[in-house]
């Protein structure tokens, strides 16, 4: 009887020996499925590229900040989850600039981009620190091996806009709120006066300063003297919607700025100046991340749809205008006109660009003179 009931004992715990080292065996393979498949998505799901925008104003100033913030959105729209996206708004420009891209470089991000001009040597200096970080920079000229400047032809539709303007006038007078005296505020007001006298040789553009790119209250005062003073077309270099709306008030017209105003100034809206930043955007992102970026200054216009004077107001453009537009940005894409191509002369008539010359982008980019048909002087 002990024998029997040994044996049937020591079957049992064979038994549930066998069954622990199955379960065991069983359990540290479902582990290790659980592992690889943790290990596999892993694998599957890089960490997303940390990007940093960095902008002097706010995205609902209409212009600038704003223009550059849809340009992000497409960004992000296009990457989704591949990328992060951290920004900065009201950043002056100034050494609190430094600090800024400072702690966005140390926090990881793989790219950093300065989107105004004044950024521009603070920003240089901290990608010194930081060499394995992509830093780029607005319609700066400075360069370095992690530093490279891109921008938009903003002086192609500044063109046009001369053009549509010089077709549009009555008095022969034409108003430009104008933000900073710097080089590519310059391109702008001689291409807009150029294009405006390439149509109407009497037209005249008077220039008011305000030394900011963003003062709603100094640019309304700018637009009503240039008012008082016969224009009626304004154009502005300018942030925000105060010159769109000021003409609406007025009863003049006007050009949307960066982005399109119309609703500011639906009876004073002859087109806008539309910068579309989004289309370098996605080039710098898909560079970075095919490891094939490098520190070539970019600088696209109509050609790369990168700007374009577009929402044309056919009830106030007459179908004359509207027809020499579409052939001369026709002509600018194609590479048959250049609006810098000579010959110019500046205000007092001497010859800055002989025939069958234009100036270079690198003059382009140091401009400090005013073409003819300027009425006024840069600030010294």
């Amino acid at each position: 009887m002990k024998t029997k009931l040994a044996r049937a004992l020591n079957h049992s715990l064979r038994i549930k020996t066998v069954r622990t080292v199955l379960a065991a065996a069983l359990g540290a393979s479902v582990a290790a499925t659980v592992a690889f498949s943790a290990g596999s998505a892993a694998a599957a799901s890089p960490q997303p590229v940390g990007i940093a925008f960095v902008y002097l104003g706010n995205a609902g100033d209409a212009g600038w900040t704003y223009a550059h913030e849809q340009g992000v959105k497409a960004v992000e729209a296009k990457f989704g989850d591949k990328i992060k996206v951290t920004r900065v708004e009201n950043v002056p420009e100034s050494a609190d600039s430094e600090r800024v891209f400072r702690d966005l470089a140390a926090k990881g991000n793989k790219i950093v981009v300065g989107s105004s001009f004044g950024f521009q040597d603070f920003e240089l200096k901290v990608a010194k620190d930081f060499p394995d970080t992509v830093f780029e920079h607005a319609t700066g000229f400075k360069k370095a091996g992690n530093f490279a400047t891109y921008d938009v032809r903003t002086y192609q539709s500044a063109y046009l806009a001369g053009l549509v303007a010089g077709y549009t006038t009555r008095s022969n007078t034409l108003g430009f709120v104008g933000s900073v005296p710097v080089p590519e505020v310059v391109r702008n007001i001689n291409a807009f006066t150029m294009g405006a006298r390439s149509v109407n040789p009497n037209a005249r553009v008077k220039v008011v300063w305000i030394n900011s790119w963003f003062d709603p209250g100094r640019e309304k005062q700018a637009a009503e003297t240039l008012i008082g003073q016969g224009a009626d077309v304004l154009i502005q270099n300018t942030d925000s919607t105060a010159t769109m709306q000021t003409a609406e008030q007025k009863k003049v017209h006007a050009f949307g700025w960066d982005s399109d105003m119309k609703k500011f100034g639906p009876n004073a809206q002859l087109g806008a100046c539309v910068s579309n930043w989004g289309v370098y955007y996605t080039h710098l992102v898909e560079q970075v991340m095919s490891n094939t970026w490098n520190n070539t200054p970019v600088w696209w216009g109509l050609k790369e749809n990168a700007i374009d004077l577009a929402d044309i107001n056919t009830s106030a453009v007459s179908p004359a205008a509207q027809k020499a537009l579409s052939q001369k940005r026709d002509d600018i894409i194609a590479g048959r006109f250049n609006p810098f191509a000579g010959p110019i002369a500046d205000q007092s008539g001497t010859v800055k660009v002989a025939a069958g010359k234009s100036l270079s982008d690198a003059e382009l980019l140091r401009l400090n003179w005013f073409v003819q048909g300027v009425d006024g002087a840069l600030p010294k």
